[in-house]
């Protein structure tokens, strides 16, 4: 290991409980096409763990990612641009190309609706960097409303590594209750540090603050999740969902793709069919909760009757993009 990244490394390791940490070295930037379980997938990241090389893999089609070791497995390397052409008529490929298309926006860069057959809403959650306790009312209310109907309830989480570093039993939480298939978490990189000025303009803001390390926060964050037995997704949710043109080239360059939000409930932005409805979960947003639960027990006829469902934000992305 070598710079920054070792570091990284040995500053995340040992600011983890040590009942939590799992030894990962080499954490990078890596992409390739390799065919495993009768799929062709693409390998975004190279890394090793007990001396094993291991890949963190996207599924260009269902956009589900994956762990594959690097045992016995034919990896053609190759740089994102080309793989992007080669899986051009995918949902991950023509994500990506839309994203780059509306990269200019200075709030909400990115992917902000998905598509939907039915009535419903893909519900994601943000943990920025708090020292509140997780606002566990959010998770127990959708539990409760859909138990009957759709269970495990899909969500999408967008957590900070500095909120992994402070909320440990929030975080095992979380991590119980998908153990129990209650509910089932796309985990969303959020960036790591979320640093954000409450006097600067937005333009110099966020991640775009003047000397950001935009790979420790990208990277960082994910091999946060993997130190702590999460499954990193494809996605990134930019802080304050704040870019310019510039980073969202630098982020689409890691192959994440960035999720936005046409619903975020503490702003009066109304959830319609197909939202990708925004919340904060992380204690300073009581607002946006108090809406959700609102919203929750007004549709709870509609939940009943599977007249409106909780989506997979995978799954509403890759819908709206085979459409296209």
């Amino acid at each position: 290991m070598k710079g920054s990244m070792w570091v990284l490394y040995f500053f995340l390791v040992w600011t983890i409980p040590c009942s939590a940490q799992i030894s990962i070295e080499n954490y990078n930037k890596y992409f390739g096409i390799t065919k495993y379980d009768n799929k062709e997938l693409l390998i975004l990241r190279k890394f090793k763990t007990s001396g094993i090389t291991s890949y963190l893999a996207v599924d260009p089609n269902e956009l589900t990612t994956s762990i594959i070791s690097a045992t016995g497995v034919s990896v053609k390397v190759i740089g994102l641009e080309e793989a992007l052409s080669y899986f051009g008529n995918t949902p991950y490929a023509k994500t990506i190309s839309s994203a780059e298309q509306f990269s200019s926006s200075l709030q909400d860069a990115g992917i902000i609706h998905g598509f939907q057959k039915e009535k419903g809403i893909t519900l994601t959650i943000d943990l920025c960097p708090s020292h509140k306790a997780l606002d566990r009312t959010i998770f127990t209310s959708l539990i409760s409303e859909f138990q009957k109907t759709e269970k495990p309830v899909p969500i999408a989480i967008s957590i900070t590594g500095r909120w992994m570093l402070t909320h440990a039993n929030d975080l095992n939480w979380l991590k119980e209750l998908e153990k129990s298939k209650d509910i089932e978490i796309t985990w969303i990189n959020h960036s790591y540090n979320h640093h954000v000025s409450s006097k600067a303009p937005l333009k110099t803001n966020f991640l775009l603050e003047p000397g950001t390390d935009l790979n420790f926060e990208i990277l960082g964050t994910e091999l946060a999740m993997l130190q702590h037995g999460m499954l990193p997704s494809v996605f990134f949710r930019f802080p304050g969902l704040v870019s310019d043109t510039e980073v969202v080239k630098r982020v689409l360059a890691y192959g994440v793709i960035p999720v936005g939000s046409d619903a975020w409930l503490a702003k009066g932005q109304p959830a319609n069919s197909g939202s990708i409805v925004l919340i904060h979960g992380n204690g300073n947003e009581p607002l946006g909760v108090a809406d959700f639960i609102t919203l929750l027990k007004n549709k709870q006829k509609e939940v009943q009757s599977k007249q409106w469902m909780m989506y997979d934000l995978r799954e509403s992305i890759e819908d709206e993009f085979e459409q296209k």
